[in-house]
């Protein structure tokens, strides 16, 4: 579907407004993909925003629209930012925006196709309104399937490959893509939100959950950040250039061991983790698991990009951070954070994510 040329204006849109940018056209879009994240309580460690962050960088995603703050955010919750530009004082409003990538020609290993890149700020009101104007995009685009990218704190060791979790609750969709239906009941966030609105109007949808050790909960999380992209990487067959993500990965692993050194307590509880993940995942280790990994492994083996790789390399790494561990002792199992600290659902059976997803 080729969308007509907008100008820089304030347009209507199902009684909404929404700040469109100078773009000349969105042209006809390859098999569309909406790929969603959300600051706030869907998003722990900043993990899912700084995936699509980093596909927009990676990429060059063109901004073309802008939801109007005004009608989804309170500004004492999520306050706008003065900065200066040439010694004028501006001010940047809280908003989600959306811009398009055109992935085009592929290095011939992937699929050729293009992306709605859709970011922003868990809106403080009016969820429905917000839902209807991203999916009202979504059919002026032609978006095939939306994905929805987040995070939750957990019981999971920092030392050992971040769980994520795809969920949908459309059966023939998680038959076809090899994904968990949902079968969560519960407080949701606009992930779950979005996930019921996409259900409604037709449109398939799947979201994409990692979990984030519970004690190193303070952003960045660039491990985290990393095995959603991994996983995104396979669910769309696309390359997904890492950048410097991988040495920030690698880096944050490190700082994170070192901090746990410190604490004698706190190694122990690491430890304990650990112990617990091997033993979950010990059936897992079937013939097939491995033949299915190793498959994998041979598919992207050659997709090495002058930028650092794919997103299937070093998925299992972590960046330098104070996290929650410094002269703490034992930490705790749950996490004290609130809705407003970007921390996402303290636990999987206390929100939504990778197990019980709301998606």
């Amino acid at each position: 579907m080729r969308r007509q040329p907008v100008r820089s204006a304030c347009s209507a849109s199902a009684g909404r407004r929404h700040w469109v940018i100078e773009l000349e056209g969105v042209p006809e879009l390859v098999d569309p993909v909406m790929v969603a994240a959300f600051e706030g309580w869907n998003d722990a460690g900043d993990a899912a925003s700084a995936a699509v962050a980093h596909l927009e960088r990676e990429w060059k995603g063109e901004v073309f629209a802008a939801l109007d703050a005004e009608d989804y955010y309170d500004f004492q919750v999520n306050r706008p930012q003065v900065w200066l530009e040439g010694g004028a004082r501006r001010i940047t409003w809280p908003t989600t925006r959306l811009s398009v990538v055109r992935l085009g020609e592929t290095d011939g290993r992937g699929r050729a196709r293009d992306l709605v890149l859709v970011r922003g700020i868990e809106p403080s009101m009016r969820w429905r309104s917000f839902c209807n104007e991203i999916l009202g995009f979504a059919h002026e685009l032609g978006v095939e399937m939306v994905v929805v990218l987040g995070a939750l704190l957990g019981d999971t060791p920092h030392t050992r490959p971040v769980p994520v979790t795809g969920t949908t609750s459309d059966p023939d969709l998680a038959r076809t893509l090899d994904l968990e239906e949902s079968r969560y009941e519960g407080p949701t966030g606009i992930v779950g939100v979005l996930q019921e609105a996409c259900a409604h109007v037709g449109v398939p949808a799947v979201s994409l959950w990692a979990a984030v050790p519970h004690y190193v909960s303070q952003p960045p999380n660039p491990k985290a950040t990393l095995a959603l992209l991994n996983r995104l990487e396979d669910l769309l067959d696309v390359r997904i250039p890492l950048g410097e993500l991988a040495e920030d990965a690698r880096a944050w692993q490190l700082g994170v061991d070192q901090l746990a050194a410190e604490d004698s307590e706190v190694a122990e509880y690491v430890q304990s983790l650990e112990e617990a993940r091997d033993t979950a995942d010990l059936p897992e280790a079937t013939g097939e698991a491995i033949a299915k990994e190793f498959e994998r492994y041979l598919r992207r083996r050659d997709g090495h990009t002058a930028g650092g790789g794919t997103a299937s390399e070093s998925g299992s790494y972590l960046r330098d951070t104070s996290g929650d561990l410094g002269g703490r002792g034992r930490p705790s199992k749950s996490s004290d954070e609130g809705s407003d600290g970007g921390e996402g659902p303290e636990r999987p059976d206390a929100g939504e994510g990778p197990g019980d997803g709301d998606a």
